[in-house]
């Protein structure tokens, strides 16, 4: 299968949870015999959309071309970030608003954008690591900005099913812990789930 890794934490150094929990899951995903291709949106240099008009009519910024093509090139797509003030980093939210433009990400119908969504054929997986517990973070706030970011986004332009994986106390994960989490991507990764 062809997945695509988009890492979203905003910093591209590399040293956090989130990477390597992207590496276990590549690790998985290559040693099954999937293509992989990745997305570092830290490393990334592009502008924040600032109005509609801009959003409908201006040009996708060079820079991302290259993503929006690995995302339709893409059977399976997985987000990585890190939740921050209740929702994904402003870099991968403003990085979704760039690459999800009308005329790629879905056709409009006579005005209604729901008619034609241009990713379908495509499942998706959300890896969230948080300080809270997860648990809290489902049942308390109801997993809210990332029901909004499968619903709203992700199920807007066509991708079905998309499944979660929350990972709270990450800042405090005991080293077991934390290797079992990388395991578990790792078998989500050879699965391509």
């Amino acid at each position: 299968m062809r997945i695509l890794l988009i890492q979203g934490h905003p910093d591209g150094a590399g040293h956090h949870l989130c990477h390597a929990l992207e590496m276990a899951y590549k690790r998985g995903a290559t040693g099954a015999g999937h293509e992989v291709r990745e997305i570092n949106v830290g490393q990334l240099d592009f502008p924040f959309l600032r109005s509609q008009q801009d959003w409908e009519y201006s040009a996708t910024p060079e820079a991302l071309l290259p993503a929006q093509q690995d995302i339709k090139w893409a059977k399976h797509v997985v987000l990585f970030f890190p939740l921050w003030l209740g929702d994904m980093p402003a870099l991968l939210k403003a990085f979704l608003e760039q690459v999800a433009r009308p005329g790629y990400a879905f056709y409009k119908d006579d005005g209604n954008p729901f008619a034609n969504k241009g990713l379908t054929g495509r499942s998706a997986r959300v890896v969230v690591t948080m300080g809270m517990p997860a648990v809290v973070y489902r049942w308390y706030f109801r997993a809210h900005s990332v029901k909004s970011l499968e619903r709203n986004i992700l199920g807007f332009v066509g991708f079905s099913p998309v499944n979660e994986t929350l990972i709270g106390m990450a800042g405090n994960l005991k080293k077991s812990d934390a290797e079992k989490w990388l395991k578990k991507l790792e078998k989500l990764g050879a699965n391509a789930e």
